[in-house]
Protein backbone atom coordinates (compact mmCIF):
# COMPACT_ATOMS: atom_id res chain seq x y z
CA UNK A 1 0.00 0.00 0.00
CA UNK A 2 2.86 1.98 0.38
CA UNK A 3 4.68 1.89 -2.35
CA UNK A 4 1.34 2.47 -4.33
CA UNK A 5 0.70 5.87 -2.31
CA UNK A 6 4.56 6.93 -3.33
CA UNK A 7 3.93 5.75 -6.96
CA UNK A 8 0.91 8.01 -6.93
CA UNK A 9 2.45 10.92 -5.03
CA UNK A 10 5.57 10.79 -7.56
CA UNK A 11 2.90 10.86 -10.93
CA UNK A 12 1.38 13.69 -9.33
CA UNK A 13 4.43 15.55 -8.84
CA UNK A 14 5.38 14.85 -12.84
CA UNK A 15 2.06 16.22 -14.01
CA UNK A 16 2.45 19.23 -11.98
CA UNK A 17 5.45 20.06 -12.93
CA UNK A 18 4.26 19.52 -16.70
CA UNK A 19 1.27 21.67 -16.10
CA UNK A 20 3.33 24.95 -14.94
CA UNK A 21 6.18 24.71 -17.02
CA UNK A 22 3.43 24.09 -20.13
CA UNK A 23 1.18 26.97 -19.21
CA UNK A 24 4.11 28.79 -18.39
CA UNK A 25 4.40 29.04 -22.16
CA UNK A 26 0.91 30.25 -22.66
CA UNK A 27 0.96 34.01 -22.12
CA UNK A 28 3.92 34.07 -24.83
CA UNK A 29 2.36 32.36 -27.40
CA UNK A 30 -1.03 34.29 -27.06
CA UNK A 31 0.63 37.66 -27.31
CA UNK A 32 2.34 36.27 -30.52
CA UNK A 33 -1.11 35.29 -31.76
CA UNK A 34 -2.32 38.82 -30.78
CA UNK A 35 0.46 40.86 -32.61
CA UNK A 36 -0.32 38.11 -35.36
CA UNK A 37 -3.65 38.75 -36.30
CA UNK A 38 -3.39 42.80 -35.49
CA UNK A 39 -0.93 42.30 -38.36
CA UNK A 40 -3.23 40.74 -40.99
CA UNK A 41 -6.03 43.21 -39.52
CA UNK A 42 -8.37 41.19 -37.24
CA UNK A 43 -8.51 42.28 -33.56
CA UNK A 44 -9.32 38.83 -30.90
CA UNK A 45 -9.46 39.54 -26.94
CA UNK A 46 -6.19 38.88 -25.54
CA UNK A 47 -8.19 36.34 -23.20
CA UNK A 48 -9.37 34.20 -25.75
CA UNK A 49 -5.93 33.23 -27.28
CA UNK A 50 -4.88 33.11 -24.04
CA UNK A 51 -7.61 30.56 -22.88
CA UNK A 52 -6.91 29.13 -26.71
CA UNK A 53 -3.16 28.84 -25.99
CA UNK A 54 -3.42 27.38 -22.87
CA UNK A 55 -5.58 24.38 -24.00
CA UNK A 56 -2.66 22.88 -26.35
CA UNK A 57 -0.59 23.85 -24.26
CA UNK A 58 -2.35 21.52 -21.34
CA UNK A 59 -2.40 19.11 -24.03
CA UNK A 60 1.06 19.14 -24.31
CA UNK A 61 1.54 19.11 -20.47
CA UNK A 62 -0.53 15.55 -20.38
CA UNK A 63 1.06 13.50 -22.80
CA UNK A 64 4.70 14.81 -21.46
CA UNK A 65 4.53 12.57 -18.18
CA UNK A 66 4.06 9.41 -19.97
CA UNK A 67 6.05 10.26 -22.90
CA UNK A 68 8.75 10.69 -20.33
CA UNK A 69 7.86 7.37 -19.07
CA UNK A 70 8.55 5.95 -22.81
CA UNK A 71 11.60 7.07 -23.15
CA UNK A 72 12.92 5.69 -19.40
CA UNK A 73 11.60 2.74 -20.40
CA UNK A 74 13.11 2.73 -24.03
CA UNK A 75 16.14 5.28 -24.09
CA UNK A 76 17.63 5.94 -27.98
CA UNK A 77 21.10 3.95 -26.70
CA UNK A 78 24.41 3.25 -28.73
CA UNK A 79 22.87 -0.86 -29.03
CA UNK A 80 19.39 0.13 -29.99
CA UNK A 81 19.58 3.42 -31.98
CA UNK A 82 18.17 3.02 -35.36
CA UNK A 83 15.14 1.28 -34.27
CA UNK A 84 14.19 3.22 -31.68
CA UNK A 85 14.53 6.47 -33.44
CA UNK A 86 12.21 4.48 -36.23
CA UNK A 87 9.89 3.76 -33.59
CA UNK A 88 10.01 7.35 -32.14
CA UNK A 89 9.58 8.83 -35.63
CA UNK A 90 6.28 6.41 -36.46
CA UNK A 91 5.55 7.53 -32.72
CA UNK A 92 4.45 11.36 -34.19
CA UNK A 93 1.44 9.59 -35.78
CA UNK A 94 0.12 8.61 -32.37
CA UNK A 95 1.14 11.75 -30.59
CA UNK A 96 -0.95 13.88 -32.84
CA UNK A 97 -4.16 11.84 -33.16
CA UNK A 98 -3.94 12.28 -28.83
CA UNK A 99 -2.98 15.66 -28.91
CA UNK A 100 -6.10 16.51 -31.30
CA UNK A 101 -8.53 14.70 -29.19
CA UNK A 102 -7.04 15.80 -25.91
CA UNK A 103 -7.16 19.68 -27.12
CA UNK A 104 -11.14 18.64 -28.53
CA UNK A 105 -12.09 17.29 -25.43
CA UNK A 106 -10.57 20.71 -23.23
CA UNK A 107 -12.09 23.49 -25.58
CA UNK A 108 -13.99 23.87 -28.35
CA UNK A 109 -12.68 25.33 -30.94
CA UNK A 110 -12.65 29.13 -31.49
CA UNK A 111 -13.70 31.61 -34.85
CA UNK A 112 -11.65 33.90 -34.73
CA UNK A 113 -13.74 35.95 -37.27
CA UNK A 114 -17.06 35.56 -35.02
CA UNK A 115 -14.90 35.96 -31.49
CA UNK A 116 -16.70 33.16 -30.09
CA UNK A 117 -16.45 29.59 -29.18
CA UNK A 118 -18.00 27.19 -31.90
CA UNK A 119 -19.45 23.65 -30.82
CA UNK A 120 -17.30 20.72 -31.05
CA UNK A 121 -18.00 18.65 -34.43
CA UNK A 122 -16.08 15.43 -36.00
CA UNK A 123 -14.85 18.26 -38.56
CA UNK A 124 -13.53 20.49 -35.58
CA UNK A 125 -11.47 17.75 -34.69
CA UNK A 126 -10.28 16.59 -37.64
CA UNK A 127 -9.42 19.96 -37.83
CA UNK A 128 -7.23 19.79 -34.89
CA UNK A 129 -4.68 17.85 -36.83
CA UNK A 130 -3.71 21.07 -39.00
CA UNK A 131 -1.88 22.28 -36.27
CA UNK A 132 0.33 19.52 -36.85
CA UNK A 133 3.54 21.92 -37.03
CA UNK A 134 2.73 22.84 -33.89
CA UNK A 135 2.38 19.35 -32.45
CA UNK A 136 5.53 17.57 -33.70
CA UNK A 137 7.64 20.80 -32.64
CA UNK A 138 5.96 19.81 -29.09
CA UNK A 139 6.39 16.22 -29.85
CA UNK A 140 10.13 16.48 -30.34
CA UNK A 141 10.99 19.08 -27.72
CA UNK A 142 9.30 16.44 -25.26
CA UNK A 143 11.38 13.78 -26.19
CA UNK A 144 14.51 15.66 -26.21
CA UNK A 145 13.85 17.06 -22.65
CA UNK A 146 12.89 13.24 -22.01
CA UNK A 147 16.42 11.68 -22.91
CA UNK A 148 18.79 14.98 -21.39
CA UNK A 149 16.56 14.14 -18.14
CA UNK A 150 16.56 10.62 -18.11
CA UNK A 151 20.74 10.88 -19.23
CA UNK A 152 21.51 12.94 -16.16
CA UNK A 153 19.78 10.88 -13.92
CA UNK A 154 21.44 8.07 -15.14
CA UNK A 155 25.33 10.01 -15.57
CA UNK A 156 24.65 11.07 -11.38
CA UNK A 157 23.32 7.01 -10.54
CA UNK A 158 26.58 6.10 -11.92
CA UNK A 159 29.03 8.39 -10.44
CA UNK A 160 27.01 7.87 -7.53
CA UNK A 161 27.61 3.91 -7.84
CA UNK A 162 31.39 4.71 -8.52
CA UNK A 163 31.29 6.67 -5.45
CA UNK A 164 29.98 3.90 -3.28
CA UNK A 165 32.70 1.33 -4.99
CA UNK A 166 35.16 3.85 -4.06
CA UNK A 167 34.17 3.92 -0.31
CA UNK A 168 34.02 0.27 -0.11
CA UNK A 169 37.32 -0.07 -1.57
CA UNK A 170 38.28 2.46 0.71
CA UNK A 171 37.25 0.53 3.89
CA UNK A 172 38.10 -2.45 2.78
CA UNK A 173 41.40 -1.45 2.08
CA UNK A 174 41.78 0.41 5.83
CA UNK A 175 40.26 -2.80 7.45
CA UNK A 176 42.96 -4.99 5.63
CA UNK A 177 45.71 -2.33 7.24
CA UNK A 178 44.15 -2.76 10.51
CA UNK A 179 43.64 -6.57 10.15
CA UNK A 180 47.83 -6.35 9.64
CA UNK A 181 49.02 -4.58 13.25
CA UNK A 182 47.33 -7.35 15.59
CA UNK A 183 48.74 -10.52 14.03
CA UNK A 184 52.35 -8.13 13.30
CA UNK A 185 52.28 -7.10 17.48
CA UNK A 186 51.39 -10.64 18.68
CA UNK A 187 53.69 -12.51 16.82
CA UNK A 188 56.78 -10.19 18.05
CA UNK A 189 55.55 -10.54 21.82
CA UNK A 190 54.81 -13.90 21.91
CA UNK A 191 59.01 -14.19 20.44
CA UNK A 192 59.58 -12.13 23.10
CA UNK A 193 57.70 -14.45 25.77
CA UNK A 194 58.78 -17.23 24.80
CA UNK A 195 62.88 -16.26 25.43
CA UNK A 196 61.79 -15.90 28.86
CA UNK A 197 59.88 -19.27 29.58
CA UNK A 198 63.39 -20.83 30.38
CA UNK A 199 64.88 -17.69 31.75
CA UNK A 200 62.20 -16.57 34.12
CA UNK A 201 58.81 -18.60 33.87
CA UNK A 202 56.96 -16.30 36.45
CA UNK A 203 57.62 -13.17 34.50
CA UNK A 204 56.75 -15.30 31.25
CA UNK A 205 53.45 -16.30 33.32
CA UNK A 206 52.87 -12.87 34.33
CA UNK A 207 53.56 -11.89 30.16
CA UNK A 208 51.25 -14.05 29.23
CA UNK A 209 48.64 -12.85 31.10
CA UNK A 210 49.53 -8.89 29.73
CA UNK A 211 49.09 -10.34 26.73
CA UNK A 212 45.73 -11.19 27.10
CA UNK A 213 44.23 -8.47 28.93
CA UNK A 214 45.62 -6.41 25.28
CA UNK A 215 43.70 -9.06 23.06
CA UNK A 216 40.59 -8.41 24.71
CA UNK A 217 40.75 -4.58 24.48
CA UNK A 218 41.65 -5.11 21.34
CA UNK A 219 38.75 -6.93 20.50
CA UNK A 220 36.56 -4.39 22.68
CA UNK A 221 37.24 -1.75 19.77
CA UNK A 222 35.82 -3.76 17.26
CA UNK A 223 35.40 -2.61 14.09
CA UNK A 224 35.91 1.41 15.25
CA UNK A 225 37.95 3.45 13.17
CA UNK A 226 38.19 6.42 15.71
CA UNK A 227 38.28 6.15 19.94
CA UNK A 228 39.20 8.75 22.33
CA UNK A 229 43.09 9.35 22.48
CA UNK A 230 42.86 8.28 26.31
CA UNK A 231 41.70 4.78 25.40
CA UNK A 232 44.29 4.93 22.95
CA UNK A 233 47.25 5.96 25.58
CA UNK A 234 45.72 3.07 28.08
CA UNK A 235 46.19 0.42 25.20
CA UNK A 236 49.77 1.69 24.94
CA UNK A 237 50.14 1.90 28.55
CA UNK A 238 49.85 -1.37 28.26
CA UNK A 239 51.58 -2.65 25.60
CA UNK A 240 54.75 -0.95 26.82
CA UNK A 241 54.56 -2.66 30.45
CA UNK A 242 54.74 -5.72 28.63
CA UNK A 243 57.92 -4.86 26.84
CA UNK A 244 59.15 -3.69 29.88
CA UNK A 245 59.26 -6.85 31.49
CA UNK A 246 60.95 -8.17 28.64
CA UNK A 247 63.49 -5.21 29.00
CA UNK A 248 63.51 -4.11 32.02
CA UNK A 249 65.49 -1.68 33.29
CA UNK A 250 66.91 -1.43 29.42
CA UNK A 251 63.62 0.65 28.30
CA UNK A 252 62.80 3.40 30.02
CA UNK A 253 59.46 5.66 29.33
CA UNK A 254 58.34 9.10 29.52
CA UNK A 255 55.25 11.00 29.01
CA UNK A 256 54.70 14.53 27.86
CA UNK A 257 50.85 14.49 27.40
CA UNK A 258 48.55 17.78 27.31
CA UNK A 259 45.11 17.28 29.00
CA UNK A 260 43.34 19.09 26.27
CA UNK A 261 44.34 15.62 23.77
CA UNK A 262 42.52 13.35 26.15
CA UNK A 263 39.44 13.37 24.40
CA UNK A 264 40.46 14.25 21.02
CA UNK A 265 39.21 11.25 18.63
CA UNK A 266 42.33 9.21 17.15
CA UNK A 267 42.56 6.05 14.87
CA UNK A 268 42.20 3.12 16.70
CA UNK A 269 45.82 1.70 17.47
CA UNK A 270 47.57 4.67 15.46
CA UNK A 271 50.38 4.64 18.71
CA UNK A 272 50.79 0.89 19.24
CA UNK A 273 52.85 0.59 15.82
CA UNK A 274 54.72 2.98 16.10
CA UNK A 275 55.92 2.19 19.51
CA UNK A 276 56.91 -1.15 18.53
CA UNK A 277 58.62 -0.28 15.79
CA UNK A 278 60.70 2.20 17.80
CA UNK A 279 61.31 -0.36 20.30
CA UNK A 280 61.89 -3.33 18.17
CA UNK A 281 64.46 -1.13 15.71
CA UNK A 282 65.69 1.28 18.37
CA UNK A 283 65.72 0.34 21.42
CA UNK A 284 66.00 -3.63 21.85
CA UNK A 285 68.41 -4.27 19.26
CA UNK A 286 70.71 -2.01 21.77
CA UNK A 287 72.81 -3.78 24.58
CA UNK A 288 72.75 -1.11 26.68
CA UNK A 289 68.95 -0.38 25.62
CA UNK A 290 67.29 2.99 25.52
CA UNK A 291 64.49 5.02 25.72
CA UNK A 292 61.18 6.20 24.79
CA UNK A 293 58.77 9.24 24.79
CA UNK A 294 55.39 9.84 23.63
CA UNK A 295 54.14 13.29 23.27
CA UNK A 296 50.67 15.03 22.31
CA UNK A 297 49.84 18.72 21.80
CA UNK A 298 46.69 20.54 20.51
CA UNK A 299 48.21 23.15 17.67
CA UNK A 300 45.30 25.06 16.86
CA UNK A 301 42.34 22.52 15.73
CA UNK A 302 44.57 19.98 14.98
CA UNK A 303 46.67 17.16 17.04
CA UNK A 304 49.86 16.07 16.67
CA UNK A 305 51.39 12.92 18.51
CA UNK A 306 54.88 12.48 18.46
CA UNK A 307 56.41 8.98 19.05
CA UNK A 308 60.47 9.91 20.55
CA UNK A 309 62.98 7.26 20.54
CA UNK A 310 66.79 6.63 20.80
CA UNK A 311 68.74 4.94 18.03
CA UNK A 312 71.37 2.45 19.39
CA UNK A 313 72.87 -0.28 18.26
CA UNK A 314 72.47 -1.84 14.52
CA UNK A 315 68.92 -1.15 13.57
CA UNK A 316 67.67 -3.58 10.66
CA UNK A 317 66.95 -1.42 7.71
CA UNK A 318 63.77 0.16 6.65
CA UNK A 319 60.88 1.91 8.38
CA UNK A 320 58.89 -1.49 8.80
CA UNK A 321 55.25 -2.54 8.45
CA UNK A 322 54.46 0.46 11.32
CA UNK A 323 55.09 2.83 9.46
CA UNK A 324 53.79 1.99 6.15
CA UNK A 325 50.71 1.26 8.11
CA UNK A 326 49.98 4.51 9.57
CA UNK A 327 51.15 5.99 7.02
CA UNK A 328 48.57 4.37 4.96
CA UNK A 329 45.84 4.44 7.41
CA UNK A 330 46.40 8.44 7.73
CA UNK A 331 45.70 8.83 4.09
CA UNK A 332 42.73 6.96 4.22
CA UNK A 333 40.84 8.82 6.97
CA UNK A 334 42.03 12.14 6.77
CA UNK A 335 43.53 12.24 3.15
CA UNK A 336 45.16 15.84 2.76
CA UNK A 337 44.49 16.99 6.06
CA UNK A 338 46.34 14.46 8.12
CA UNK A 339 50.29 13.87 7.85
CA UNK A 340 52.83 11.44 8.95
CA UNK A 341 56.28 12.05 9.21
CA UNK A 342 59.97 10.23 10.10
CA UNK A 343 62.97 11.54 10.75
CA UNK A 344 66.11 11.12 12.83
CA UNK A 345 67.85 14.13 13.85
CA UNK A 346 71.47 14.81 14.30
CA UNK A 347 70.98 13.91 18.00
CA UNK A 348 70.48 10.01 16.55
CA UNK A 349 66.75 10.64 17.94
CA UNK A 350 64.31 9.11 15.74
CA UNK A 351 60.92 11.16 15.33
CA UNK A 352 57.72 9.59 14.35
CA UNK A 353 55.26 12.30 14.21
CA UNK A 354 51.11 12.41 13.48
CA UNK A 355 49.28 14.95 13.00
CA UNK A 356 45.36 15.24 11.95
CA UNK A 357 42.15 17.72 12.79
CA UNK A 358 41.68 17.27 16.63
CA UNK A 359 37.91 15.93 16.56
CA UNK A 360 36.63 15.75 20.10
CA UNK A 361 32.84 14.41 18.84
CA UNK A 362 32.01 11.22 17.03
CA UNK A 363 29.43 13.14 15.22
CA UNK A 364 32.00 16.18 13.60
CA UNK A 365 34.54 13.13 12.90
CA UNK A 366 32.27 11.32 11.25
CA UNK A 367 31.03 14.44 9.01
CA UNK A 368 34.57 14.47 8.29
CA UNK A 369 35.91 11.29 7.33
CA UNK A 370 33.18 10.25 6.05
CA UNK A 371 33.23 13.23 3.53
CA UNK A 372 36.88 12.34 2.25
CA UNK A 373 36.52 9.19 2.16
CA UNK A 374 34.66 6.01 3.77
CA UNK A 375 31.25 6.84 3.52
CA UNK A 376 29.14 5.46 5.97
CA UNK A 377 31.37 2.88 6.63
CA UNK A 378 33.08 5.29 9.01
CA UNK A 379 30.31 4.48 11.65
CA UNK A 380 32.56 2.49 14.35
CA UNK A 381 33.74 5.67 15.69
CA UNK A 382 33.55 4.64 19.53
CA UNK A 383 30.75 6.63 21.38
CA UNK A 384 31.54 4.68 25.01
Amino acid sequence: MEGVSQSASRIARAYLWSILIWLSLAPMNAGEDTVTLLEGGMHVPYWMLLLANSAWMMTAALLTPPIFGVVRRYPIVERHRAGRVAGYLLGTLPYLAASASIRWVLLPPLNTATHQFTHRTLHSLVGNTHHFSFQIWCYLAILVAAHAYHGFVRAKAQELERLELQQALAASELQMLKSQIQPHYLFNTLHGIATLIDSDRVKAKASVLKLSKLLRTSLEYGNSDLISFSEELKFVRSYLELEQMRLEDRLQISWDIESETQEVLVPQMILQPLVENAIFHGISCCREGGWIQIVSRKISDCVELEIRNSVGGKSQKGLGLGHRNTRARIKHLYANEGTFRFRIDPYNVAIATLTFPGFVTAEEAALFVGSNSLGDNHAGVDRR
